[in-house]
């Protein structure tokens, strides 16, 4: 399936989503967590383009095929910390707005283990992550077009 624009040709438009990812490139939150946290929040949206291209780059920083596979499954398994857990249960209510918004719950529990700043970094990967993927989606932007 072709695409249906080419971003490239419109850098401008772009440009914030660039800014807003080297501030999340540098917010102190650890590499590997937020190749982890870009690939679930692409889970959930269905876009082929950014998992293709966040799944090399989460392996290229020494992620495991185990743990890339089974993180649709998250919660049934072990191989993921308690860090780890409460940022992706922050960035799934995050991305799933419509499933009633942020729990308590997952709100103490991601505050307990990040803090307030640690947050609304949070915050920021999964806003990145969505406004790409609401670019990559609509103009059928799929690996084979990379």
């Amino acid at each position: 399936m072709p695409s249906r624009l080419s971003y490239q040709k419109h850098p401008a438009a772009l440009r914030p989503l660039q800014d807003l990812d080297r501030y999340v490139r540098g917010c102190g939150l650890e590499p590997d967590l937020i190749e982890l946290l870009l690939m679930r929040i692409s889970q959930l949206n269905g876009c082929a383009f950014c998992l293709d291209m966040h799944g090399r780059d989460a392996r290229a920083g020494g992620e495991t095929e185990q743990r890339l596979y089974v993180l649709p499954a998250w919660r049934e398994t072990d191989l993921f910390s308690a860090r780890e857990k409460a940022a992706l249960a922050w960035v799934e209510s995050v991305t799933r707005l419509d499933h009633g918004g942020i729990t308590d719950d997952v709100y103490e529990t991601a505050r307990a283990e990040f803090g307030e700043r640690g947050l609304l970094d949070l915050n920021m990967v999964a806003i990145l992550m969505n406004a790409w993927n609401r670019i990559a989606i609509p103009f059928r932007y799929s690996p084979a077009a990379a």
